[in-house]
């Protein structure tokens, strides 16, 4: 049951990305890098909640500094940003770019292929 629901959510996520992303995006390879380079912060699935940084269940068509149970900078919670495929990639790749003052301290990841991969990942909690 399990599994079949988690094909249905991974079909689900790939609807929603252009088809170049699909057909490109490694949903196993987001996780691997979600697990080294955002878990440590953030979480994702049934039991996500806040923690260092807040929880990304439902992450795309939210507003930055949307959850009620974190406490975000005054940057994000000013910078009108909503979050899509777009401003999620320009944000993964450089933080401080897209919300100068954002008090998240991830540097960026510059690998297109890596931030695809992590993209469709999170797309699967949406």
């Amino acid at each position: 049951m399990r599994r079949t629901a988690f094909v249905l959510l991974a079909l689900t996520a790939f609807t929603a990305l252009p088809t170049a992303a699909a057909a490109a995006a490694d949903i196993q390879a987001g996780k691997a890098l979600f697990a080294t380079r955002c878990a440590s912060c953030h979480h994702v699935g049934r039991n996500a909640r806040a923690g260092f940084g807040p929880q990304l269940n439902g992450i795309f068509g939210r507003a930055a500094g949307g959850t009620t149970d974190f406490q975000y900078s005054e940057a994000m919670r000013a910078s009108k940003v909503v979050w899509s495929q777009d401003t999620l990639r320009a944000f993964i790749h450089s933080p401080g770019k897209v919300v100068p003052g954002t008090k998240m301290r991830f540097w960026g990841l510059g690998d297109d292929r890596q931030i695809t991969d992590l993209l469709a990942y999170l797309r699967i909690f949406q």
